[in-house]
């Protein structure tokens, strides 16, 4: 699974962006399952629901606009920041259950992906759980082996729960808002990573068609959450 949007500074993610460029979506590499018999549920358009509005309208134009120092959130001490790192997620309503992994850069700017088709992993350049903006995690939908850890993401539904485990012991319970699916070639960067004046979460992974051909799936999977 392999993202394509480039990335950014840390902490500015939230605030963001720097993000708002013209490739624009995650692109994730992944090699459906053997026979393909069971695809990955996709969100209906009851399921679409509503998303958090984020801070940053006036970047939505232009992909050149840069935060500045006034919109950028304070950094936490080291102390701080660490209790507010999230280690696991459960997700009940579609059977998720995962340790957390950090996601950094990679060398040419995209963002990381987890290493296991059964982790998910939180951007750890945004923000933590909890904290206002987004928390975005990031998860595989299959592998050669079978269903990933966010297989069945497209099934969720607005009023469903996640729950994220901090390292200072908080759980922080979002509530799905809505789930849409979207073209690789629109990603919604800026709906995903903005800035939001409440605790908002974002989960994504692939979905919709697989081309057998490429081994890439053609659309992603987001879900949008406020803090409950």
């Amino acid at each position: 699974m392999r993202n394509v949007v480039k990335g950014w500074s840390p902490r500015s993610a939230a605030t963001t962006l720097a993000i708002v460029l013209a490739v624009g979506g995650i692109a994730a590499f992944v090699v459906g399952y053997a026979n393909r018999r069971m695809p990955p549920p996709r969100p209906s358009a009851a399921a679409a629901g509503r998303i958090t509005p984020t801070t940053a309208p006036a970047l939505r134009s232009t992909s050149t606009a840069r935060p500045t120092a006034s919109t950028r959130p304070a950094t936490p001490s080291a102390a701080t920041r660490f209790g507010r790192l999230p280690i696991s997620i459960s997700i009940p309503s579609i059977g998720v259950q995962s340790p957390i992994v950090g996601l950094g850069l990679n060398a040419d700017g995209t963002v990381e992906v987890p290493s296991s088709f059964h982790e998910a992993g939180w951007y750890r350049y945004g923000v933590e759980p909890g904290q206002n903006g987004p928390s975005v995690y990031l998860g595989h939908v299959d592998s050669t082996s079978g269903p990933g850890v966010f297989y069945r993401l497209g099934a969720l539904r607005p009023g469903d729960h996640v729950v994220i485990q901090r390292a200072d012991g908080r759980l922080v319970t979002f509530v799905i808002t809505g789930v849409r699916q979207y073209s690789k070639t629109a990603f919604p960067t800026l709906d995903v990573y903005a800035d939001t004046a409440v605790p908002t979460i974002r989960l994504v992974t692939c979905g919709g068609a697989f081309d057998s051909a490429t081994h890439h799936y053609l659309s992603n999977i987001v879900a949008f959450g406020q803090l409950a």
